[in-house]
């Protein structure tokens, strides 16, 4: 049996018949005359095939059957009125959820402070936070799996479709197994790396970085001997400190406490990377411009 459709206009006349039982301060509560009133009532009526209203000289009651209706009538109202204010809501960036992707090495620099200020201001705001390295970013920003992503050495010049801000730049420096020779020393020549192994990052998950690593490398006159790859920047140091050769690596890096690892300068010292945030250009998302708002806000905080 197919269901009536009860449009809401019609609901919400009966509604506040029903609170205030008299036509006339219903009327007037609803900001429109008796007459479109009584014929809002009777269409109802028509659609349910019963009275809702008993009528006589001065007086208006419900009828059992309006007695029946009037709680649905009023969840159905309620639930319009929630689902209006949930989309404004989205609508102004006030709720919602938001996908943000993340390079590991992130979580010990601008990470922490930024979701933390995004969740004060937005705390309506569901957070799904992702940790993928700079090509997985890339890749699920262009098939929409997240919605913003920060990462390191991105390459700008191959995806014209997404937008680029740099968040912060932070220098370079040697990662050394502590009883490497080197560690007395408080800034470490790039030249006097060309004979270690090397352990880096692959290329394949962030070919932005290990091709500026390549690049210093190669402006020091040497190409680096990679003996080892490792996903994660707490591997690489792992690895490191097994001896198993040296790395180079983002400052932030040295937040990572491990007894037999240490942290070196290099010269020269005008090496940096860079990280940022990247979004598609075309996004309408207000979650996207406010997280961006406060990227640039954290970002003057970060050394």
């Amino acid at each position: 049996m197919e269901r009536p459709e009860l449009p809401l206009p019609q609901l919400h006349a009966f509604v506040v018949l029903a609170e205030e039982l008299h036509f006339g301060h219903a009327a007037a509560r609803l900001g429109i005359a008796q007459p479109p009133l009584s014929q809002q009532i009777r269409r109802l009526e028509d659609k349910v095939g019963h009275s809702l209203f008993s009528r006589g000289p001065g007086r208006v009651a419900l009828t059992p059957v309006g007695r029946e209706l009037l709680p649905a009538a009023r969840r159905a109202l309620g639930d319009l009125a929630d689902g209006l204010a949930a989309a404004r809501a989205v609508g102004g960036g006030s709720s919602g959820r938001l996908r943000i992707g993340f390079a590991a090495s992130l979580a010990l620099t601008v990470l922490p402070s930024l979701l933390r200020d995004f969740r004060q201001r937005f705390p309506g705001v569901r957070l799904d936070i992702r940790e993928m390295t700079t090509a997985p970013q890339i890749a699920a920003l262009h098939d929409r799996s997240i919605d913003i992503g920060l990462l390191r050495e991105p390459s700008e010049a191959e995806n014209p479709d997404l937008d680029f801000r740099t968040v912060l730049s932070e220098p370079y420096v040697a990662v050394l197994p502590s009883a490497h020779p080197l560690t007395g020393q408080r800034t470490v020549q790039l030249t006097d790396l060309s004979d270690s192994p090397f352990v880096l990052l692959p290329r394949e998950v962030g070919p932005g970085l290990y091709d500026r690593i390549l690049g210093l490398c190669a402006a020091a006159g040497f190409v680096p001997r990679v003996v080892q790859d490792a996903v994660e920047w707490q591997t690489v140091c792992a690895l490191v400190e097994t001896g198993l050769g040296v790395s180079l690596a983002p400052a932030s890096i040295r937040r990572i406490r491990l007894k037999g690892v240490a942290f070196r300068r290099i010269s020269p010292g005008a090496a940096r990377t860079r990280v940022a945030v990247a979004w598609r250009g075309n996004d309408q998302n207000p979650l996207v411009t406010h997280l961006l708002g406060a990227v640039s806000q954290e970002a003057p905080r970060v050394p």
